[in-house]
């Protein structure tokens, strides 16, 4: 069996585009893991063929990069509007990273009516590989009626819902078409020299030959092809079919493409059913995937075909269904008992969406972190983490869509219902000016009594140095086994401040102190030291900090412009923007923002760029707020804890 990947930008019409591939030959098998996956399986002239069918969307690209890990071929699909290129950037990005030999199918062409030329230029802005246009539209009354192939110069008629038929040229088409076919011939002499010699001494190539260079170029990644078509009305269908057919490469060149031995086992989707447990889609590349079998270090329980239907073993490059394999995971290659990562590019952009999750019912928290544990275990787009503040679930994820279908899962396969709020945010605060403060801590409350009596200075420290301790008491005024009590009662102070957030960048030093010969402790000396911060923290001029992040976004370089006023609407600072080192039309645009803003930043970030952009961040620094803004947080914070 021989598998693609069909993916690109939503409403592009991959799944009509999948269904109708499988039913060129007769009737197809299709298995929805989720709304995002789906496996058709088909016989096409006497071959087993496996398409996976991804869904859209950004978030879903990790999703894509496992199912490319395991395939043979790419179809990416595309319109023809060449105003939508950007939007295949995400996929033609993919591809490029993955190394997969892909065909790009330029779908809903009987609509258009614009030039292709334009089409494939466009796209070839973010396409490091040459994109070859195969074919031109033959138009009748300003409808797409046809299309000729330009190696064989033949032309070909389409039918409503049939196969097309062979046809005369139109005598209109025959300057187009030599056009064209000059043009394609030129690309490909880039790769050959004696069609390059061929053309300079003005010989014709044979369409033969011509057929030979292609064919080979592309299965060894060189080029991508580009085919015309309309799946919804079988436009196109047999030639793109015939693409993959000649073209499409075995698994034994999956495995070499991952580095592995050739008869691994890669995972390639995985989905958690209610009253079934773990599912698995594995492909085997090399044969001996059979129910018993010991696999990632543990014993393969039951196994279904692609089908559904139970299944001792898989034939070589087949795909099959491991139930409640819970040790299996996608995006893992498996050889005997050993498993390994798939390259990093499979997992798709770092999740930093983030939502602090609660169960709607008390008694469902147990159950939510193990739902939760289950479900990033298959899901390459999700970690899991709690919120500092809250002590909450927090999850990190791609996007509202994401959210969404977690959530819907949750529900489904779970039985539980809940609730998401925004982080509120790692806000912190430190002091503004320096503070002596006197502090006696005495208790009498029968038996031994408690004393200590402290004298500290606390000062502000620079951004970043944390707290700082140190002493110059003299005379033993303090014994020295009580002063890291009266560090640890300073420290602890500095857990929660008078803003209610914890204080950082102090600086304590004890100057003088006395203590009492029966009644002194390190409690006493502990409690000193913590009531005595308190105090001095309030008197010292409390200020909020608030966190900066900085974030590197990636973007198809035509919206790099409308991003410097969204970066300035969420009071952030423009750093600059470079060309992707290695991603062809594409930029890394970066900027300093406050942390709460990412969630802002996420979300506006779909309406800019369409869909397509996807951002990563880490910490920077802190920064104070004062004013209106610090008020709502300080008012925000105390909602939170009442």
């Amino acid at each position: 069996m021989r598998c693609f990947t069909v993916l690109g930008p939503s409403q592009s019409g991959k799944t009509t585009l999948t269904q109708a591939l499988g039913a060129l030959d007769g009737r197809a098998d299709q298995s929805s893991f989720s709304d995002r996956f789906t496996l058709t399986t088909f016989a096409y002239l006497g071959e087993p063929w496996g398409a996976f069918d991804i869904a859209g969307g950004t978030d879903n690209l990790g999703a894509a990069g496992h199912a490319l890990a395991a395939c043979d071929h790419a179809v990416v699909v595309v319109s023809p509007d060449p105003e939508q290129a950007p939007q295949a950037a995400p996929y033609l990005r993919l591809i490029e990273e993955a190394g997969v030999p892909a065909t790009l199918f330029v779908n809903h062409m009987d609509g258009f009516e614009g030039r292709v030329r334009d089409t494939v230029a466009a796209l070839q802005h973010y396409a490091a590989h040459l994109l070859v246009l195969r074919q031109v539209p033959i138009r009748e009354g300003g409808e797409i009626t046809g299309a000729v192939d330009l190696i064989s110069e033949r032309a070909w008629e389409y039918h409503e819902g049939k196969p097309s038929s062979l046809v005369e040229m139109p005598e209109a088409m025959k300057d187009r078409e030599q056009e064209a076919r000059t043009e394609l011939l030129e690309h490909i002499a880039d790769f050959n020299d004696d069609l390059l010699e061929q053309l300079i001494e003005d010989r014709v190539p044979a369409p033969e030959n011509v057929f030979s260079m292609v064919a080979e170029m592309h299965k060894n990644n060189q080029i991508i092809p580009v085919f015309l078509g309309a799946a919804a009305h079988r436009n196109g269908l047999t030639r793109l079919m015939k693409d993959l057919r000649h073209e499409t490469a075995g698994p034994e060149a999956v495995a070499a493409r991952l580095g592995v031995a050739p008869h691994a086992v890669v995972g390639v989707y995985a989905d958690n059913r209610k009253h079934v447990g773990k599912s698995v889609l594995l492909r085997d590349l090399g044969g001996g995937l059979a129910q018993g079998k010991s696999l990632g270090g543990d014993t393969l329980g039951a196994l279904n075909g692609a089908d559904g239907k139970p299944a001792a073993a898989v034939e070589p490059g087949g795909l099959g269904v491991a139930v409640k394999s819970d040790h299996l995971t996608p995006g893992c290659v498996y050889v005997g008992d050993q498993a390994v990562e798939v390259p990093g590019w499979a997992f798709g952009p770092p999740p930093v969406f983030r939502r602090v999750l609660t169960p709607v019912s008390e008694r469902d928290d147990a159950r939510l972190s193990a739902a939760l544990t289950k479900i990033a275990a298959i899901d390459p787009g999700m970690t899991l983490g709690q919120d500092e503040d809250s002590g909450h679930l927090l999850v990190c994820l791609q996007g509202m869509m994401h959210l969404r279908r977690l959530k819907q899962m949750l529900t489904a396969d779970f039985d539980i219902e809940v609730n998401d709020a925004v982080p509120a945010g790692s806000y912190r605060e430190t002091i503004s000016k320096s503070t002596d403060k006197h502090y006696r801590h005495r208790k009498q409350s029968g038996g031994a009594g408690q004393f200590a009596d402290i004298q500290i200075t606390v000062k502000p420290q620079p951004r970043g140095a944390g707290f700082v301790f140190d002493e110059v008491v003299k005379g033993g005024a303090v014994p020295r086994n009580y002063i890291p009590a009266v560090q640890a009662g300073c420290e602890e102070a500095c857990r929660t401040g008078p803003l209610g957030f914890r204080v950082i960048d102090v600086g304590v030093t004890l100057t003088d102190g006395k203590a009492h010969s029966v009644d002194s402790s390190d409690f006493a000396f502990r409690t000193a030291g913590m009531m005595g911060m308190r105090e001095a923290l309030a008197e010292s001029g409390p200020v909020l900090l608030q966190p900066i992040d900085q974030v590197d976004i990636h973007l198809p370089s035509v919206y790099t412009g409308a991003l410097v006023g969204e970066i300035s609407s969420l009071k952030g600072q423009v750093l600059g923007f470079d060309p992707h080192p290695t991603a062809k039309g594409w930029d890394v645009f970066r900027a300093l923002i406050p942390s709460p803003a990412q969630d802002a930043l996420a979300q506006s970030l779909g309406g800019l760029t369409h869909g397509t952009a996807w951002y990563e961040s880490r910490f920077d620094h802190y920064e104070e707020i004062h004013g209106r803004e610090a008020e709502k947080v300080r008012a925000d914070r105390a909602d939170a804890m009442a």
